[in-house]
């Protein structure tokens, strides 16, 4: 009891502790990975705004309203200019050695570099001269100021380069565009295959850029910022990109359209903190990260960046394909390509702001927040996660403390409930073993009567029932003795045997057995000389010495006869081969036997034998009165031969003098007739053999 209630104590109280540890790290876990994401969803409003901020500044600078004026007349007259010498060629050549390939490579995918190809004569004439010579290298490409023709626009990028250029650099854009009114491209920083093309026209004409375009172009206000989400831009060779838009224009109207090509880069350097994960609180498997409306994230993955063969593994068993895992292995980054289908994001989505325990695009169920982000124009959501297993190891560590405090006191309780106990069950262990050893055959048992309460009461009643038992059990076991004694009498060990355990007919059949039948001659005139006792005396001393021989010859004694004689057999509880033989040298045993009483005794006793072969049955006869009795052909040749003459000595039928005729000497002593007709009586010559 002491246990019990010790240990339930410790168990309820340390399960408290834990529910209660768990929620409130729990919670604390939630309200930390809510102020990551509300501190991710600043920086990176914090970074569109300040990309909205210099696109409108630029805009607003005359230099651009000025560039895109003169772009646009300078791009106008290249409609009408001569083309280089081998323009169209150098062209070709770039698309089809350059662009065709870098596309291929980007995308991941077969692609048609011909539906890029220029398709005006301003178009071809740029491309000639800035793009194809560049080779695909932008950081080449930058940097020409002039390709040294004498057109109008090589002077203007020869002016304006460097502003545009340094602009993009400084703040990190990938490209700088300016679009005239009519859709057309008429500058770029980097000088890539859109230079010159029209974002009205084939294949530009349903990409997020010129959908953008349209919007500016639609724009009441020269202030407003147009963002795009990510695509696979192929003048970038495939490589996701978003834009923000704004047109250009002074109190005369708009000029044109404003289009920055922003670096994913730098939108995953916000959201991986420059890759401080742990210095920021989110240990080893935490991250933030956006997810757009296809439910494909527009960050790149903490996973991807540590380990890159761990992500492949963990997004496919996942779900992911495993040729997308390995395409974001190849680009290094997850944007448009890893699948993030979570309950956190549809939430999100759905303009849903929380925290849940959910599984995660990795797999393992992670703690997670998320809420949109307030960006217009981006259908975006922010998402922080931390792994379940990390985030409650403090909890782990407080179960397992929890855990070895509560053995230790298992333990103590465990050692003073042992002590106790042992001192309050000591006298009823004691009467357990006690009766234990009763109960397992053993009498006389005690115990100690070590005190006067209940427990002294109980030892005393115990010995005194053990006393009462042992009394009782001599009585049976000399009341079962005396039983088996006289049944060992009445018959052979194996049928008292079976009559003790209970059968009701027993009897058995013996194919091969002897039957002797014997009679003592002479006794009744013998004792009418003797007193009563003495008579008996001497009875008593003959049955002790027939029983002697019988044993000595292996003879099984059936039943000593009212008539002064014994029926016996050889081989009917033990087998024997030679049962004939030994029969005849009990009877001529017997015979001695008397012959030396009569010595002692002055007597003139006698006996006469009859031996017989054959089969008999042997079995308990009577219900009220049961007697051990043998029946059969034997048994009542036996008889007849026995009777066949009235003189003393051994006669045996023709079966028995078969087979021991060559051991014993008979002589004809008589016929009796049997089943089968006459048959001959023989005598022992008893006289022959000791002669012999």
């Amino acid at each position: 009891m002491l246990l019990t209630v010790s240990v339930l104590s410790v168990l309820i109280a340390g399960t408290l502790g834990y529910i209660s540890g768990t929620n409130s790290l729990r919670d604390a876990e939630y309200q930390r990975l809510i102020q990551l994401r509300e501190s991710r969803h600043r920086e990176i409003s914090n970074y569109f705004e300040n990309i909205s901020d210099a696109s409108t500044v630029l805009t607003h600078s005359s230099a651009t309203i000025n560039a895109v004026k003169d772009f646009t007349g300078a791009f106008a007259d290249l409609q009408k200019t001569p083309l280089p010498a081998r323009a169209v060629e150098s062209v070709a050549g770039y698309y089809s050695g350059v662009f065709g390939p870098e596309l291929e490579k980007g995308l991941g995918t077969k692609a048609d570099p011909e539906l890029y190809k220029p398709t005006s004569n301003a178009q071809t004439y740029l491309q000639s001269l800035y793009t194809a010579p560049s080779k695909g290298d932008f950081d080449t490409a930058i940097s020409v100021m002039s390709a040294g023709d004498p057109s109008e626009w090589s002077k203007l990028n020869a002016r304006y380069q460097p502003f545009f250029a340094d602009f993009a650099e400084r703040f990190d854009f990938d490209d700088v565009l300016l679009l005239d009114t009519d859709g057309n491209i008429v500058y770029t920083a980097f000088k890539g295959a859109e230079l010159g093309a029209n974002v009205l026209n084939a294949p530009y004409t349903t990409t997020n850029l010129a959908d953008a375009y349209r919007k500016a172009m639609r724009a009441t206000s020269v202030d407003e910022v147009i963002f795009t989400d990510y695509e696979n831009y192929a003048p970038a060779y495939g490589a996701p990109t978003p834009w923000v838009i704004t047109p250009i224009g002074d109190g005369s109207g708009i000029h044109g359209a404003l289009a920055l090509q922003l670096s994913s880069e730098g939108i995953n350097n916000v959201m991986t903190g420059d890759r401080s994960w742990e210095e920021e609180g989110l240990g080893k498997t935490g991250e933030t990260y956006l997810a757009g409306r296809d439910m494909l994230m527009r960050s790149v993955s903490r996973e991807l960046l540590v380990d890159p063969e761990q992500f492949v593994a963990a997004v496919v068993a996942n779900g992911t394909p495993e040729e997308v895992a390995r395409r974001e292995v190849e680009v290094g980054d997850s944007v448009l390509l890893q699948p993030v289908r979570t309950s956190a994001v549809e939430m999100a989505l759905a303009g849903q702001s929380g925290v849940t325990t959910a599984k995660t695009y990795l797999g393992p169920t992670a703690l997670v927040a998320y809420e949109p982000l307030k960006v217009p124009g981006l259908e975006w959501v922010v998402v922080a996660k931390i792994d379940r297993a990390e985030a409650f190891a403090p909890v782990n560590s407080f179960a397992r403390n929890i855990a070895l405090s509560t053995g230790a006191i298992v333990l103590a309780v465990c050692l003073l409930a042992l002590l106790f106990s042992r001192i309050l069950t000591r006298p009823v262990k004691e009467l357990v073993a006690a009766v234990r050893r009763v109960s397992g055959g053993e009498l006389g048992i005690t115990v100690p009567v070590t005190s006067r309460d209940e427990f002294g009461e109980l030892a005393s009643s115990f010995n005194d029932m053990s006393a009462s038992l042992q009394t009782k059990q001599q009585l049976i076991d000399a009341q079962r003795a005396e039983n088996d004694e006289l049944l060992t009498s009445l018959m052979p060990e194996t049928v008292a045997r079976r009559y003790r355990e209970g059968e009701q007919n027993i009897n058995t059949e013996h194919r091969d057995v002897t039957v002797v039948y014997a009679q003592l001659l002479g006794f009744d005139d013998f004792s009418r000389s003797l007193p009563g006792e003495e008579s008996v005396a001497m009875l008593n001393s003959l049955v002790e010495a027939f029983g002697g021989a019988a044993e000595r010859h292996g003879v099984e004694q059936v039943r000593s006869m009212q008539d002064n004689g014994l029926l016996a057999t050889c081989g009917l509880v033990v087998p024997r081969v030679d049962h004939a033989r030994r029969t005849i040298a009990f009877a001529k045993e017997l015979t001695e036997i008397i012959e030396r009483f009569d010595d002692q005794h002055g007597a003139e006793l006698s006996i006469r034998v009859g031996i017989d072969s054959g089969p008999v049955t042997s079995g308990l006869v009577g219900e009220r009165s049961t007697i051990y009795a043998l029946w059969g052909e034997a048994v009542d040749l036996a008889h007849r031969v026995h009777a066949a003459t009235r003189s003393a000595g051994i006669f045996v039928s023709d079966r028995v003098h078969d087979a021991v005729v060559g051991i014993y000497p008979f002589v004809e002593a008589g016929t009796i007739t049997g089943e089968s007709g006459s048959e001959t009586v023989w005598r022992l010559d008893v006289a022959a053999r000791q002669a012999v």
